[in-house]
């Protein structure tokens, strides 16, 4: 069995009998935020790999990594390739450091975890190096397959990409939308609830969780409006989880 926590936002923890994950925590304090911080960043220990899908101080949370990088001197990080230096900047081991890109795939104890490309408004590349500078995860381990996705609107090929996988069990969807008033002040959007439902609706995972709608009053959604419209289009076919911060959720296979 698997056990995931949600820790707001989009932010994870997914453990295993031997391993433990933790993705795009922002475990800062900030007095933007409208909710407080779960753990503190010096009390999460014994994780086996730190994700995050992009440099975000919601997703990458450099304050937090520099502590990581001391307290869990094992642990490996997860990052897109694009943020290399970055990451070292942070005090992170270089035999440590995992830069992915579109299509690769790294294994931490029994978890696997797949690289995505992510369209966080625009699917941007780097014309050189090739390296997308957002990504999202597909995370594998005892026969349960999780989809975390980040920070993305949809792009042609998405859906294909997660559904070549095979059966998502739980999927992780950003549902705050975008519009001209936060691309103006230099916020880059997501899909709106609408459109992570109609994902959701394609992929057909057991349970989809909605993220990135609790913490900044300015870049917030209503989740029960995605619980609502997901039941009223997909007819109670997929099973949406709105969890309390830290809640337990017990996955089987």
């Amino acid at each position: 069995m698997l056990e995931l926590k949600w820790l707001g936002q989009m932010g994870l923890i997914i453990r295993s009998e031997n391993t433990a994950l933790c993705i795009d925590y922002y475990a800062t304090d900030d007095v933007s935020r409208q909710t407080p911080v779960p753990i503190p960043a010096e009390n999460v220990i014994g994780i086996d790999g730190f994700l995050g899908t992009h440099d975000h101080l919601d997703h990458i949370d450099h304050n937090a990594w520099k502590i990581w990088a001391k307290t869990n001197p094992g642990a490996k990080f997860v990052f897109p390739a694009a943020h290399y230096e970055g990451v070292l900047a942070d005090g992170v081991n270089p035999q440590n450091a995992i830069g992915l890109n579109d299509g690769e795939t790294v294994k931490i104890g029994n978890m696997t975890i797949h690289a995505i490309a992510a369209a966080h408004e625009f699917l941007d590349r780097d014309p050189l190096t090739g390296h997308f500078p957002y990504l999202q995860y597909i995370i594998e381990s005892e026969n349960v397959r999780i989809h975390h996705a980040g920070d993305t609107v949809r792009y042609e090929g998405m859906l294909h990409k997660i559904k070549a996988f095979g059966n998502i069990d739980v999927q992780l969807l950003p549902i705050n939308g975008r519009d001209a008033e936060r691309y103006r002040n230099h916020c880059i959007g997501n899909m709106t609830y609408q459109e992570a439902v109609d994902l959701a609706g394609e992929v057909e995972p057991r349970i989809v969780i909605p993220g990135h709608w609790d913490m900044f009053a300015d870049n917030s959604a209503d989740p029960q409006a995605f619980e609502d419209y997901l039941d009223v289009k997909y007819e109670g076919t997929i099973k949406c989880l709105i969890p309390e911060v830290m809640e337990k959720i017990v996955l089987a296979p």
